[in-house]
C-alpha cells in the first residue's frame, strides 16, 4: 500500500510541532485532533487555540482531511509566529522603557540636587548677609554659568549685595584722594620757604 500521507504533512506550512490524534469513534468513524504546538512562541495565550477536531469515515479523511487542515494549520502557525514576535519586541520595548525610566530618575535626581545646591547657595548669602559679610556672601551667590536658567535672579542678588560692599568703599576712595592734595600743599608750602631762604 503506497500513501502519500507524509509527504502531504511536509508539504504544509507550519512551525512547530504538529500532533495528530486518531481515535476510533461510533459507527466506524474516526476522531482525528490536530493540535500545532510552537515552543518557541512564549505567550501563554497560544494554549487558548484550540486543537482541529475531525469526525468522518475513513474514505473521507483520505478524500479531504489535508484539504480541510492546510488553511487552519498554516493560520494559526502564523499567529503563534506573530505571537512570539510580539511578545520579543513588547520586551525590547520594556527593556527600553526601563531604560528611559533610569535616564528619567537619574535626571530627576541631578536636578534635585542641582536644586538643592542652589538653595544651599542663596541661604548661605542670606545669612552672611544677615551678619553684615555683604563680601563674603556675595562669593556664596550661585555662579550664572552654573544655573544659566536662574541668571536673572542670581544678577538682581549680586548686585544688591554688590551695592552694600561697594558704598563704603567708594567713599573711603573719595576720601583717601581730599587726603593726598594737603599733603602736596605741604610740599607747595615749603618750596616758597626755599626761595626765600635762596634770596
Amino acid at each position: 500500500m503506497n500513501t502519500n500521507f507524509f509527504n502531504q504533512i511536509a508539504q504544509l506550512d507550519f512551525t512547530g510541532n504538529l500532533q495528530l490524534t486518531i481515535t476510533k469513534g461510533t459507527e466506524n468513524n474516526l476522531i482525528v485532533t490536530v493540535l500545532l504546538n510552537n515552543e518557541q512562541c512564549g505567550d501563554s495565550a497560544k494554549n487558548l487555540i484550540p486543537p482541529l477536531t475531525f469526525n468522518a469515515t475513513p474514505q473521507e479523511f483520505d478524500e479531504g482531511f489535508f484539504e480541510q487542515i492546510t488553511a487552519p494549520i498554516k493560520t494559526i502557525s502564523g499567529v503563534m509566529v506573530d505571537m512570539e514576535a510580539f511578545m520579543k519586541q513588547m520586551e525590547i520595548v520594556k527593556l527600553q522603557s526601563e531604560a528611559e525610566k533610569q535616564k528619567a530618575e537619574k535626571a530627576k535626581k541631578e536636578k534635585e540636587a542641582k536644586d538643592k545646591k542652589y538653595k544651599d547657595g542663596m541661604a548661605k548669602a542670606d545669612e552672611l548677609e544677615k551678619e553684615g559679610k555683604f563680601r563674603e556672601a556675595w562669593i556664596k551667590v550661585p555662579d550664572i554659568a552654573e544655573f544659566p536658567e536662574k541668571a536673572d535672579e542670581i544678577r538682581k542678588r549680586k548686585t544688591s549685595l554688590s551695592d552694600k560692599f561697594a558704598t563704603p568703599s567708594l567713599f573711603g576712595a573719595m576720601e583717601e584722594p581730599t587726603e593726598e592734595p594737603p599733603q602736596a600743599e605741604e610740599v607747595t608750602a615749603d618750596c616758597p620757604i626755599d626761595e626765600t631762604e635762596q634770596y
